[in-house]
C-alpha cells in the first residue's frame, strides 16, 4: 500500500490499463478520475491490476490525540495498570483499535497513594478516559479518570446484569442488590437511560 496522498474531485489519477477504479472514483474515455477530495489509496491484490480509490478525509484513521476524552472497554488489569481498548474518540467509533493503559496514579486525583486498580475497574468495564499522553509505543495511551466525569459508565455484576451507579465509588447490581466497587463517571442524564 503506497503512502496516502492528497487528491482533488475531477483529477484524472491514472489509466484503466494502470488500475482499476475503487470507491471515490470513476472512469471516462480509459482514465480514471477521482469523484471527491480526499486522499489516494492505492491496493494491490494478487497479480491483478492495483486498485485505485480515494477516501475522504473525514473517513481517513482518527487518532486519539492529548486532552481527547475516549471510550475505551477494560481487557485486563493488575495492581499497577488497567489495560484498555479504546473503542471511540468522542463520539466518532474508530476503525481499528488502540490500546491504552490507565494507571494506577491517574485514576482519581485525590488520595493517589490509597488507589486499588481492582475497586476502580473490572475487565469488560465500559470506561470515559482522556488520553494524557501517547505512551512508549504509539500504540499504547496512556490515559486518565482523575476528573468526576471520567471513569466507569456501564459495568456489569458478576450476574450479568447492567449495574446502576450508586455513588462516586460503587455500583450496585438491580438483581442481587451486591454493591460492587469502581471509580464510577458522575452520572451523566443521557447514561440513565441505558
Amino acid at each position: 500500500r503506497q503512502p496516502l496522498s492528497p487528491r482533488v474531485a475531477g483529477e484524472r489519477l491514472c489509466s484503466t490499463e494502470e488500475a482499476t477504479a475503487g470507491s471515490g472514483t470513476y472512469t471516462r474515455h480509459g482514465f480514471i478520475f477521482s469523484s471527491l477530495a480526499g486522499c489516494l489509496e492505492r491496493k494491490n491484490e494478487d497479480n491483478e491490476l492495483p486498485v485505485v480509490s480515494v477516501v475522504r478525509d473525514s473517513e481517513s484513521q482518527l487518532l486519539p490525540n492529548v486532552g481527547a476524552v475516549v471510550t475505551c472497554k477494560v481487557c485486563s488489569i493488575n495492581s499497577r495498570f488497567a489495560k484498555v481498548h479504546i473503542l471511540y474518540v468522542g463520539s466518532t467509533p474508530l476503525k481499528s483499535t488502540f490500546r491504552g493503559t490507565i494507571r494506577r496514579e491517574d485514576i482519581r486525583a485525590t488520595e493517589k497513594d490509597k488507589v486499588e486498580v481492582y475497586k476502580s475497574f473490572r475487565p469488560s468495564d465500559i470506561v470515559l478516559a482522556k488520553v494524557i499522553s501517547l505512551g512508549d509505543a504509539q500504540s499504547n495511551y496512556l490515559l486518565s479518570t482523575a476528573e468526576n466525569e471520567l471513569g466507569v459508565v456501564v459495568a456489569r455484576s458478576e450476574a450479568g446484569v447492567q449495574m446502576v451507579p450508586i455513588s462516586w465509588c460503587e455500583m450496585q447490581c438491580p438483581r442481587t442488590h451486591t454493591k460492587e466497587l469502581r471509580k464510577v463517571a458522575r452520572v451523566q442524564p443521557q447514561f440513565l437511560q441505558t
